[in-house]
């Protein structure tokens, strides 16, 4: 998808000549895959559409174990730079799965451009809304909801992301283990849930 399609349509679309003017604002490129946009401890400064491929967003401890946070399928905006970052730099990985389409701002831009354009400012405030409501749903899942109630909300929420994503990302995302993702996934399917 191009940018100006993707920002005349969703939830809160721009008139077609503010998307035209809003999308040369940014920089498109083609990331192969592996390829990280973000290093956690190091400084981030951008904003992130992705406009088709994939992309995760993962925390490692100083153990080296990864839990994943986010888990990206463009077309979408990946999580806004405020709610990626602390002080500056960012507090996970963000990396590009499968070969993809970006466009990227910097943040501070952004920002000037929603102070001056009351269209930019409702489109990026609808971008942050909907982030919220993301990680609060999310949130909501990892803390009230069994191991197979989990699955279908993940399913419900996200149905082209299970067969997208690697299996130990989604079970770590879903707060799981992927041992106990398998087992739920092959219960699932035979019903037994």
């Amino acid at each position: 998808m191009d940018l100006i399609s993707f920002l005349t349509q969703g939830e809160t679309p721009m008139p077609r000549a503010a998307a035209a003017e809003f999308a040369a604002l940014w920089a498109i490129r083609r990331v192969l895959p592996g390829t990280p946009l973000s290093h956690q401890g190091e400084a981030d400064t951008s904003e992130y559409v992705l406009l088709n491929g994939r992309a995760e967003l993962t925390i490692g401890d100083a153990d080296g174990a990864i839990a994943c946070v986010g888990l990206f399928a463009g077309p979408c905006v990946i999580t806004p730079n405020l709610a990626r970052t602390r002080d500056g730099n960012a507090y996970a990985t963000l990396e590009v799965t499968d070969e993809a389409l970006i466009a990227e701002m910097d943040s501070e831009t952004l920002t000037e451009r929603m102070l001056v354009n009351e269209e930019i400012r409702n489109w990026a405030n609808a971008v942050l809304r909907q982030e919220i409501q993301r990680k609060a749903d999310r949130e909501w899942a990892l803390a009230s909801l069994k191991g197979a109630a989990r699955l279908a909300w993940f399913r419900e929420r996200y149905p082209e992301h299970e067969n997208g994503f690697a299996h130990g990302l989604i079970a770590s995302f879903l707060g799981m283990t992927p041992v106990s993702l398998s087992r739920l996934r092959k219960e699932t399917r035979s019903g037994r849930h």
